[in-house]
């Protein structure tokens, strides 16, 4: 199976994922957004897993993003942690989680 075809596996099967590095602090404001909302997600800490960069090469070719956190919700990127922050204080995050 390729990476991409992974990763569209992935974020279709979960309502949240979360490609994250374990290091990273906007990875953990975007997993304590979501566990403070009551959201489950999957996250993937790409930085403890072999073909981790092989997975932010992928999802910078599918997004034109090349950072982490790189944040899908109900089938559909939403972008890093700034972006759905905006998109939660626009109250506009909500109702894409209950799609």
């Amino acid at each position: 199976m390729s990476i991409k075809t992974a990763i569209h596996n992935l974020v279709s099967q979960n309502k949240v994922v979360i490609f994250s590095k374990t290091y990273c602090p906007y990875c953990s404001n975007a997993k304590r957004l979501f566990s403070e909302l009551g959201v489950e997600y999957k996250v993937l800490e790409l930085d403890t897993m072999k073909d981790g960069s092989e997975y932010q090469n992928t999802l910078k070719e599918m997004t034109n993003m090349g950072t982490v956190p790189s944040i899908w919700v109900n089938n559909e990127f939403i972008g890093g942690f700034s972006d759905t922050q905006s998109l939660h204080k626009q109250g506009k995050l909500l109702p894409k989680l209950n799609k």
